[in-house]
């Protein structure tokens, strides 16, 4: 806007100027007073406005090239609309400056009101936005703050050997273990108090203490250390259930959601002890209940039974209730002639279950695509149904049913 004296101006007369040969500044500004004196009347003297501070001080800026005066003129004004367009246009009329030609075209009249707004609008915003990130975090960020303090302080040392547990170790009866402290915060952070840390590979006499009072889950990593701990901790101690995270994932890291599920999914002692003997590694793998039921559907051993005399489209709908149920799981239902579930498998193990088992076996349910190989499989143990999401194979002796055809 150029420099504007303290006149209070609401707009800005911007013009070029351009001069056929050399001249100074004062001589610019000299011609604007000089050729517009009476021109526009008393009232619209240039001098007078400008000593009653209706304008501001005209700035001019000029550049010599080549023998040739260029530059721009500014004339701030507190002038109305009509008046300030007035002075623009008459400042059009200087012809000459000094002993040259000139020419001045007034480019714009900007309302300098319209500017500050603009800028207010937008300088305001960014207020507000510094405003709401640094110093007004919402209802929700001061909750779990407070929130996440407080479990802080409700972490204590139990014990003889000072572990890290929540606050209702003693008033609970049944105690999760875990690795460490960090695994013990985060089940806090999501209300889990009855928890409480190994510290270490070896097994602390407290948790062998607590293990002889209380109903125990061990809730490892998902890794092989969590495999060793689980090894070393049920040799020496009273374990109830056992547990793990996710595959490759540790406790302290894993969401709200994969804790519950990890906790809904344990599996008992007694079944670790008979997995664990039929892994070649030794490790169980076998921590989401959905795909723990392995070791039921190969000890089961049934005689052939009358097949049920149910109508086809009542069958078609007990099918499609079980696929349903297994929509997600990538697990298979294992299914005697009264459509009883015999055991629930993953899909991965579906092939050598089957292989497994002379009889008994009426139908197959499975969250996927029925293969050939599965076919193959199940017409050796005489299957009568598969049913699947879609399949890739077809058989002369076994129902194959799609999800589109129920």
């Amino acid at each position: 806007m150029g420099k504007i004296s303290p006149v209070s101006a609401k707009y800005i007369v911007q013009s070029t100027i351009e001069i056929e040969g050399i001249v100074e500044r004062p001589d610019v500004i000299g011609a604007i007073f000089g050729q517009t004196e009476g021109l526009l009347g008393s009232e619209l003297e240039l001098r007078e406005l400008q000593r009653s501070g209706r304008i501001g001080r005209i700035d001019v800026k000029t550049d010599i090239k080549s023998g040739k005066t260029s530059g721009e003129i500014i004339i701030p004004s507190s002038l109305d609309k009509a008046e300030t367009a007035i002075i623009g246009a008459a400042i059009e009329t200087i012809q000459r400056i000094g002993p040259c030609n000139a020419k001045v075209h007034v480019t714009n009249i900007e309302d300098v009101r319209v500017s500050k707004r603009t800028y207010v609008i937008e300088r305001a915003k960014e207020l507000l936005r510094n405003l709401n990130e640094k110093f007004m975090p919402d209802s929700q960020e001061l909750t779990e703050e407070v929130a996440q303090s407080v479990r802080m302080m409700e972490v204590m040392e139990y014990g003889k050997d000072r572990l890290p547990a929540g606050p209702l170790i003693d008033e609970s009866d049944d105690i999760i273990v875990v690795e460490g402290r960090a695994d013990v915060l985060n089940l806090l952070k999501h209300g889990i108090k009855n928890a409480i840390g190994l510290n270490g590979t070896s097994v602390p006499e407290t948790i062998k203490e607590l293990s002889r009072k209380k109903t125990i889950t061990l809730f490892v990593d998902g890794d092989r250390g969590g495999d060793l701990i689980t090894k070393e901790l049920t040799s020496v101690a009273e374990v109830d259930f056992i547990t793990r995270a996710p595959d490759g994932k540790e406790v302290e890291e894993i969401t709200q959601k994969e804790i519950l599920k990890a906790l809904r999914g344990k599996i008992t002692f007694e079944q670790y002890k008979m997995e664990s003997s039929s892994n070649k590694n030794g490790v169980v793998r076998a921590a989401p209940r959905e795909i723990r039921e392995v070791r039921e559907v190969k000890s089961y051993n049934v005689r052939e039974r009358p097949i049920a005399k149910k109508a086809p489209s009542e069958k078609n709908q007990d099918f499609k209730k079980l696929l349903d149920d297994l929509v997600g799981t990538r697990g298979a239902y294992i299914l005697d002639d009264q459509l009883n579930i015999l055991g629930k498998v993953p899909i991965t193990e579906l092939a050598s279950t089957l292989e497994s088992l002379r009889t008994g076996v009426f139908a197959v349910v499975l969250d996927g695509t029925i293969t050939r190989d599965i076919t193959n499989i199940a017409e050796k143990i005489n299957v009568k149904y598969i049913i699947g999401k879609d399949s890739k194979a077809v058989s002369s002796r076994i129902n194959v049913i799609t999800q589109k055809q129920l």
